[in-house]
């Protein structure tokens, strides 16, 4: 088929993170591992949240909830970057490319509502405790993860639907490790301003209102800790803060670093890296980030165990 002397894509070729054979076992191997601890952690996280009673509280159900994103997430990209490192030519259809761009969308856009959501918990929790049953109770809980995860799907679903909407004619060689929506657009036939700008909008909407939502809850979460005049009490109070401070400098530290960068430099070996860091490396680090100093996580794994060794 062939469109005004030019041959339709049908599939393209992911041109991945390097073309170096050496690099391509070692990278294999990195990656797996990178993987299986990123499943194992998360899941892990969801099972012991559901099984601990004790962690049947709000910001448990969204941490949970949070690990189920990161798997969808990871899972988007890294299953098909582990098999382009064991072939020679990775090409993937058209409709699967766009399935998997469809995919990290949503997951990545969930995680960023996620975490404004868990910012807005913490802020309850610390400045009107009182409240916090009131606030953040079952039902409000529900209608929050409702809106992330249709937050998630409305993003995706205007970039998606711009990208079924374009044509593509001569190169198929995309120059990243996975289908995402710039280099995309840049291969192809029909380019117009709306169908760069305005998925660009939406993205970047919605990284603007999130970012706000967490800055004005540690804004206010900041002004209630300093009134606190014990150091313990100040200590307790920021404790609780810490892990979810850290995912979110990880996380939208490196999506800030990926939309401030000049559109020339796109799918250079710098923004491949970015890339990694952000879809592939944080859904393994956040599971650790909220375990490792997090004594609740560690006093319910522990009792979970013992638990076990009594019944075995």
């Amino acid at each position: 088929m062939s469109v005004n002397n030019c041959t339709a894509v049908t599939e393209f070729i992911i041109l991945g993170l390097t073309d170096d054979a050496t690099l391509h076992v070692i990278l294999f191997v990195i990656f797996l591992g990178v993987y299986a601890v990123t499943l194992v952690g998360n899941l892990s996280i969801i099972t012991l949240i559901r099984s601990s009673s004790q962690l049947h509280t709000p910001m448990y159900l969204f941490i949970s909830h949070l690990a189920f994103v990161d798997i969808g997430y990871s899972s988007s990209v890294t299953p098909f970057m582990l098999i382009s490192f064991l072939v020679d030519k990775t090409s993937i259809p058209l409709g699967g490319c766009v399935a998997q761009f469809c995919f990290v969308a949503i997951f990545g856009t969930t995680e960023c509502f996620l975490l404004a959501v868990m910012a807005y918990d913490r802020y309850v929790a610390i400045c009107s405790p009182l409240l916090y049953s009131t606030h953040m109770s079952a039902n409000v809980c529900i209608l929050f993860l409702i809106a992330s995860y249709l937050g998630g799907c409305i993003n995706s679903w205007v970039s998606t639907g711009f990208l079924l909407n374009l044509s593509f004619c001569g190169s198929n060689k995309i120059n990243h490790f996975f289908c995402d929506y710039s280099p995309l657009w840049k291969l192809s036939k029909n380019q117009n301003e709306l169908a760069e700008i305005l998925p660009a909008v939406s993205a970047g909407s919605v990284l603007i209102i999130t970012v706000i939502i967490i800055i004005i809850s540690y804004v206010y979460i900041l002004l209630s800790v300093l009134k606190i005049k014990s150091t313990e009490g100040r200590s307790k109070a920021f404790s609780t803060c810490t892990s979810h401070l850290t995912a979110v400098i990880l996380f939208y530290g490196t999506l800030t670093f990926i939309y401030m960068m000049p559109k020339s430099s796109y799918s250079t070996d710098e923004n491949k890296v970015v890339s990694i860091f952000y879809t592939v490396m944080i859904p393994m680090l956040n599971p650790l980030i909220y375990s490792l100093r997090n004594n609740e996580v560690k006093g319910a794994l522990k009792k979970l165990m013992n638990k076990q060794h009594a019944l075995s």
